[in-house]
């Protein structure tokens, strides 16, 4: 398992929390999502095997927010 962090803006309620979970949750080898609006993260374990780093930007940028660098 890999485990990241990620900082993303837009984020602002609990719509979004569950926006975003049930989302990288629904990948394949995603085992755990967490959002925290206060420091404006998402962190994420997954299987890279399975699932790129890539493919977790670009479906919360799918969602709507900004995958800051």
């Amino acid at each position: 398992m890999e485990k990241i962090t990620l900082r993303v803006d837009g984020m602002s309620c609990e719509h979004c929390i569950k926006a975003i979970t049930k989302t990288l949750g629904a990948l394949p080898s995603v085992k755990k999502v967490q959002v925290n609006l206060g420091a404006k993260t998402v962190s994420a374990a997954f299987d890279p095997a399975a699932c790129t780093l890539d493919k977790i930007k670009q479906e919360i940028e799918d969602l709507g927010y900004d995958v800051v660098a």
